[in-house]
């Protein structure tokens, strides 16, 4: 019998898998609304008060995105005012929903790799990823390996999709 021999872990083959950077974490969200006159109109001594009287820990190292659910015309300086009480006690706040938490959170890493690593090499920029990767860090993942890499195929090692190939 013929040893198996896996080509895959002998090639130069690099694989850059976004899972591996996925910040861990609790995301969650503040709707703004909460805290209007029937989730449209802000009285500022009553939305003032509303955000004093707030339990802000409860937002201890966690991932928050503060929007409003309502077509509520807002003054600038009350999402900042939500931001300010949130700033002791959150990991990381974001003006947004829930899914645009990994957005931002994967350009801010993505954006500070370095990838000298896959520097003229065949990379695979996995897929099938277990976490909830955004499609945006892949678009953005892809932009940055283009710039070095000799070539970048999408998915697994046994089923990759070409996508680029240096001239």
């Amino acid at each position: 019998m013929d040893e198996i021999i896996n080509k895959v872990a002998n090639s130069v083959l690099e694989v850059f898998d976004l899972e591996d950077y996925y910040p861990s974490g609790i995301r969650t969200q503040i709707d703004v609304s909460q805290w209007l006159e029937e989730g449209f109109l802000l009285k500022e001594k009553e939305f003032r008060e509303s955000l004093k009287n707030h339990d802000w820990s409860q937002y201890q190292n966690q991932y928050v995105a503060i929007f409003c659910s309502t077509d509520a015309i807002l003054p600038a300086w009350a999402t900042i005012l939500v931001t300010v009480n949130l700033q002791p006690f959150a990991k990381k706040t974001i003006l947004g929903k829930k899914e645009d938490i990994d957005v931002i959170l994967y350009t801010e890493i993505l954006n500070q790799i370095d990838y000298s690593t896959y520097q003229d090499k065949p990379t695979i920029l996995k897929g099938c990823a277990k976490k909830p990767v955004p499609e945006s860090a892949y678009v953005l993942a892809v932009q940055h390996l283009q710039k070095v890499a000799k070539s970048i195929m999408f998915g697994e090692a046994c089923s990759a999709v070409p996508l680029y190939k240096k001239k």
